[in-house]
C-alpha cells in the first residue's frame, strides 16, 4: 500500500502528483496489463530481441 504523508498547508494537487509518481514506479499497472493475456516465452524473447535490435540501430544512427 502506498502512503503519501501530506504536509501542513500542502496543495492537494502536489500530493496527488507525488502519489501518481510513486504508483508509476511500483509498476503495478504494467504488471496487470501483462497478466491479462498469456504470452509464450519464445514470443517474449523474440520481441525483446527485436526491441534490442531497434534500439541498437537508433544508437548507431545517432553516432
Amino acid at each position: 500500500m502506498i502512503i503519501i504523508p501530506i504536509k501542513e498547508g500542502e496543495n492537494i494537487e502536489r500530493a496527488l502528483k507525488r502519489f501518481k509518481r510513486k504508483f508509476e514506479k511500483t509498476g503495478t499497472m504494467k504488471e496487470l496489463r501483462s497478466r491479462q493475456a498469456f504470452h509464450k516465452p519464445s514470443i517474449e524473447k523474440r520481441e525483446a530481441k527485436k526491441k534490442a535490435i531497434y534500439v541498437q540501430k537508433l544508437q548507431q544512427k545517432e553516432e
